[in-house]
């Protein structure tokens, strides 16, 4: 009674060595009987390589040539069984044409009933002889598994039928081995893209863009559906490398559940992972998952699996009926399923969730919402209201100097307003990231490098604002040039700051639309200062004074000075307008990351 066990035990030791190791050597005896690799992946189904033979008939003690070719492949394992009862033992037995490529093994009593390869080397073809024995069934038929790479592999390609040459009865149909194979070593493989039909009544759904349809090639969709005591899992998106969702007990990768679905050569291995701070996952060795399957369809990657609600025997896999936040990436594989870092933040919820809780649809965001004040913020003081504030106190100052709020000139009062708060809106944005980050960032390059040497000029400004000298003072030119390089400065480092913030992991808004959009509000600002400087030159080339003629002097100043001031008012009211309309436009984006 003990002797099942034991074996059954030394069964699963193989397999699992296997699915580490492989047989590059092509020892693969303990295969004899199912032929399938231990490779820890599905076979495929269709077939991409032949098996050819140079008879169809045969008497005993018959040599039988047998030929393997196709596309390049690394291993192989080539049989001949009862065509009748392919799950019988091997028959007959083999003699090798190239010793370098090709091996014998013996499977079950038979000695040499069975050749496999020797190394890794690529093949087209392989060559071996088959010799009848004096017991041969009435029909033969050969089969082979041929692995291409490590988890592409074909179990049991069907080869030709050969039967003895007096049996009269027909030799069974080809097709029947193709028949056996598919319904023994089934592809579980997604028929349609998922559905988002009983989303927040059934099933806890995570969607990005909000309320996306799963079938669309732009949305990542991950739900949760509670059945007794295990959760049933789909994952979608746009991905040609891999997906992969994570369950944390805060918003920083680290110590997290992780369950990964990579694409290798064409085919979807599913499995569980656990993240160690910002470190390569560490792929499990033992799989907890069950009904596992998947789709690679249109550029959407797809898989699904069942897991347990509990599974206390194993440390890394967090219960499932705790609150989490929940995090979805994708990114690059290589062919062999080796994944690389996400070139994007993953999509995290925005707070915790019990997914075996009441269902629930929500979305999640790839830039924490600190982040995205952060941002906004930024925007709001150096495209609008800084920028508004230059072009007042450069171009008003002779059309609002009659004008007063609060004893105070109106053209000094709208820039002292509008630079105060610039100053204060870069105040408050430039202490979130480190609210969020916990400190500084090393991941974010020149960025905060530049943040922080347009915050010293932004207090710097208002600082030497205080210390202004009066009008007639010596001292007064040398401060109008301090304070304009001072100012001009800031703008610079502030846009140079803004260009690199907006592709950083964190915010990362789409590509190529920022950079356009950044540029374009460049062009406006300055297109709008050089308009009114030439502007300004051709007043006053229109006033020149004509001494000897004052009435016209008196006729040219007040008729210019009326059409001057007009025309900078229709101008700034579009200038605002268009800042407006850009802020706008970079708002809403960061609203959609």
């Amino acid at each position: 009674m003990e002797l099942p066990g034991f074996a059954i035990a030394v069964w699963m030791f193989v397999c699992l060595y296997a699915s580490v190791g492989g047989y590059p050597n092509g020892k693969v005896r303990e295969a004899c009987t199912s032929m399938v690799p231990c490779h820890g992946s599905s076979p495929q189904l269709l077939p991409e390589h032949t098996i050819t033979v140079n008879g169809t008939e045969f008497k005993p003690g018959d040599n039988i040539e047998v030929n393997l070719s196709g596309p390049d492949f690394e291993g192989f394992f080539i049989q001949a069984r009862d065509a009748e009862h392919l799950d019988s033992p091997a028959v007959g037995s083999f003699v090798l044409a190239d010793r370098r490529h090709s091996q014998l093994l013996t499977c079950g009593r038979t000695k040499n009933s069975a050749v496999s390869h020797t190394n890794k080397a690529k093949k087209k073809d392989i060559k071996v002889y088959w010799i009848a024995p004096g017991d041969a069934p009435k029909h033969v038929q050969f089969l082979a598994t041929v692995v291409k790479k490590y988890r592409i592999f074909w179990v049991k390609v069907p080869g030709p039928i050969v039967s003895q040459s007096d049996v009269l009865s027909p030799a069974p149909p080809l097709h029947a081995t193709s028949e056996a194979m598919s319904t023994s070593y089934p592809l579980p493989y997604i028929s349609k893209p998922f559905s988002a039909s009983g989303c927040g009544s059934m099933k806890f759904c995570i969607r990005n863009p909000s309320n996306c349809d799963p079938g669309s090639a732009s949305c990542f969709f991950l739900s949760f559906q509670q059945e007794e005591s295990s959760v049933f899992i789909e994952m979608s998106g746009p991905s040609e490398g891999y997906l992969a969702f994570a369950l944390s007990h805060d918003q920083w990768m680290g110590g997290d559940d992780a369950y990964l679905c990579i694409n290798e050569y064409h085919s979807v291995h599913v499995s569980t992972a656990h993240l160690k701070e910002r470190s390569h996952p560490l792929l499990d060795s033992e799989n907890t998952l069950e009904d596992v399957a998947w789709r690679l369809a249109d550029g959407v990657l797809q898989c699904s699996f069942r897991r347990s609600i509990h599974l206390p025997a194993y440390k890394g896999r967090f219960n499932l009926d705790t609150s989490y936040y929940i995090f979805l990436a994708d990114g690059e594989a290589s062919e062999s399923g080796t994944i690389y870092k996400h070139h994007r933040q993953p999509l995290v919820t925005d707070g915790l969730y019990n997914i075996t809780g009441p269902p629930q649809d929500i979305g999640a965001s790839r830039a924490p919402q600190l982040i995205k004040a952060h941002g906004a913020l930024m925007f709001v003081a150096w495209i609008t209201t800084v920028s508004i504030g230059v072009i007042v106190a450069r171009f008003f100052k002779p059309v609002w100097s009659h004008s007063f709020l609060f004893g105070k000139e109106l053209w000094f009062q709208v820039h002292r307003m509008l630079m105060l708060t610039t100053v204060m809106l870069t105040s408050i944005s430039f202490v979130l990231p480190f609210v969020y980050r916990g400190g500084w960032s090393q991941q974010a390059g020149f960025h905060p490098y530049l943040g922080c040497a347009v915050m010293a000029l932004a207090i710097f400004q208002p600082l030497m604002a205080g210390f202004r000298p009066s009008c007639h003072s010596p001292r007064r030119q040398l401060f109008n040039w301090l304070h304009w390089s001072t100012g001009t400065t800031a703008r610079i480092l502030a846009v140079v700051t803004m260009f690199l913030g907006m592709d950083l992991p964190a915010l990362d808004l789409p590509d190529p639309w920022d950079t356009y959009t950044m540029i374009g509000f460049v062009a406006w600002h300055v297109g709008t200062e050089v308009l009114l400087e030439i502007h300004s030159y051709c007043l006053v080339r229109k006033v020149e004074v004509i001494e000897d003629d004052r009435v016209q002097i008196l006729q040219s100043l007040t008729s210019a000075e009326a059409e001057g001031r007009l025309f900078k008012q229709i101008v700034l009211t579009i200038y605002v307008c268009g800042n407006i309309v850009f802020l706008v436009a970079f708002l809403t984006a960061i609203s959609q990351v």
